[in-house]
């Protein structure tokens, strides 16, 4: 009776780490797919994702989850780009080579961070976005 309840404990792990890992690989393999964290302005806290840009919104998915749902759905027409800055002292949670944009958002100010190679594809996306009426 132990040991069959140790392999259907280690069979759960196993299957659990194969489904984490499939998430992780098709969240990354869609087209303007990055990594980027993103922090609720005035969390200490900053949680790492995959984000998917495209259309007229913005996707994140947190990194360390099961879950199949976007956690942030940003509309592009909506999101202001305020500033931009390197990490500081209050992000320790964040590479050094990242830029962390101060953003605008019809649910409250975000920031979010991101490599330097894709800052520059975000904000063309983001500047792209048609005028709101």
């Amino acid at each position: 009776m132990t040991t069959l309840l140790l392999v259907v404990l280690v069979a759960l792990v196993v299957l659990v780490a194969v489904v984490f890992l499939l998430r992780r690989r098709f969240l990354l393999t869609g087209l303007g797919a990055v990594t980027m964290w993103l922090r609720p302005v005035g969390s200490p806290r900053w949680s790492v994702g995959v984000a998917w840009y495209g259309g007229d919104v913005l996707l994140w998915y947190r990194g360390l989850s099961l879950s199949v749902r976007p956690q942030e759905r940003l509309c592009r027409a909506e999101l202001v780009v305020g500033s931009r800055r390197a990490p500081g002292r209050d992000d320790l949670a964040l590479p050094s080579d990242v830029v962390v944009l101060e953003c605008t958002t019809s649910e409250g100010p975000r920031e979010l961070a991101m490599d330097r190679s894709t800052v520059t594809g975000f904000l063309s996306w983001v500047e792209s976005a048609p005028p709101v009426r």
